[in-house]
């Protein structure tokens, strides 16, 4: 099997989370090759939490959880690409369905993603 070049990154891989329908990037994590397996163990999304240094089932706490439908590392064998159905339909922990929903425009930052839960009902 063909799996990620862990020992490039330090352990660490990046993972770009796309929606499998709406192609949306969702957010960018972290792997290292235990989260790497438990994600095709289980099918749902587990990263590397750099901040808290522990492995992290995405939607553990809030419910959201990602689940894979397809995987792609790329040429280099040090980036991946999963494509997720995003359960609850937000990916951010600030309640946005990206975590991308922050545009720069000259010197101003426009927020152009809709807010679809308050952060503090959610992970209190």
């Amino acid at each position: 099997m063909v799996e990620p070049d862990f020992e490039k990154g330090g352990g660490l891989v990046p993972v770009i989370v796309q929606d499998r329908k709406t192609k949306d990037v969702l957010m960018l994590a972290y792997m290292n090759r235990e989260s790497w397996m438990k994600t095709l163990e289980t099918g749902r999304a587990t990263y590397w939490s750099r901040s808290r240094n522990a492995l992290w089932e995405k939607g553990e706490t809030s419910g959201h959880y990602q689940i894979v439908h397809e995987v792609f590392i790329d040429c280099d064998n040090d980036t991946v690409l999963i494509m997720v159905e995003q359960l609850g339909g937000a990916a951010c922990h600030e309640g946005y369905a990206s975590c991308f929903y922050r545009r720069l425009s000259g010197t101003q930052v426009q927020i152009v993603g809709e807010r679809l839960f308050d952060p503090g009902d959610v992970y209190r």
